[in-house]
């Protein structure tokens, strides 16, 4: 299977003269950037990170569903601020950010969790036949991030089927900010090397993960060389034991020869 995690930063773009100015800019022409970038991998499965739902920036669109009607794809959305927070509710940007996952089979079987700390609280579940996928948006607070971790363990060890992690974990210190949640359940990283994602132009921190149980196996894992979003994109080919790998045609082996991989 093919999992592409990526924090689009709601398409506005990679960066600007003056900070957080293009989060107000209109999204359009990066989006469809996006997209043309995205389709010909032909993933499995999508983990949006920063998605932006349908305010004045997307003409009042599902930047989630726009991308999922392109591929084909079905998707979830939740916003990533706890639904009963007035302050985020109010806020006309704010209420309309969150995380998604698109799919190419038929999502049944979804769950929302918060944690209790922090701003960006979201966890989204997703059962599959033969895995578990969490996606998330850990805190920017180092202390508030690491009471997200421990929520995410008790999560982790209490699903009963092989598990993926992934999303933009803030973990300014990269993979030894982790490490001891890695070894309390159990999981291994798929960016073997530790290669960071994030300025997406200059890379230099390790902040998105995607993050697996024993069970599961890499294949390929890569970060195309691209500037849509402030942060790489993470794609991640695997298999998950005792499950038949799927056959790969010609045409779609020839998709991956243009990319650039890092």
């Amino acid at each position: 299977m093919r999992f592409l995690l990526y924090n689009i930063r709601y398409a506005t773009g990679a960066r600007s003269m003056l900070p957080w100015a293009n989060y107000f800019r209109r999204t359009e022409n990066k989006l469809d950037e996006i997209v043309a970038f995205i389709k010909p991998l032909r993933p499995d499965i999508v983990g949006l990170v920063e998605v932006d739902s349908g305010s004045y920036r997307t003409r009042k669109t599902n930047q989630a569903q726009t991308i999922a009607n392109e591929l084909g794809h079905y998707h979830t959305y939740r916003s990533k601020y706890k639904e009963n927070r007035s302050i985020t509710k109010a806020v006309p940007v704010m209420n309309k950010q969150g995380n998604a996952f698109l799919t190419r089979d038929t999502i049944t079987n979804e769950r929302y969790h918060y944690f209790d700390r922090g701003v960006k609280r979201l966890v989204i579940e997703m059962e599959m036949e033969n895995l578990v996928i969490f996606l998330v948006h850990l805190s920017l607070g180092f202390r508030v991030r690491h009471h997200q971790l421990r929520d995410l363990y008790e999560l982790v060890k209490s699903a009963r089927k092989p598990v993926v992690v992934a999303g933009d974990f803030n973990a300014l210190w990269g993979e030894k900010e982790i490490d001891l949640f890695l070894a309390a359940c159990g999981l291994k990283n798929a960016n073997g090397k530790g290669e960071p994602s994030f300025p997406s132009w200059a890379p230099k921190r390790h902040l998105d993960f995607i993050l697996h149980s024993k069970e599961i196996t890499t294949s390929r894992f890569w970060m195309p060389n691209v500037t849509f979003s402030d942060h790489l994109p993470l794609l991640w080919d695997f298999e998950v034991a005792g499950v038949p790998r799927t056959a790969v045609s010609s045409d779609e082996e020839a998709s991956e020869l243009p990319m650039n991989a890092r």
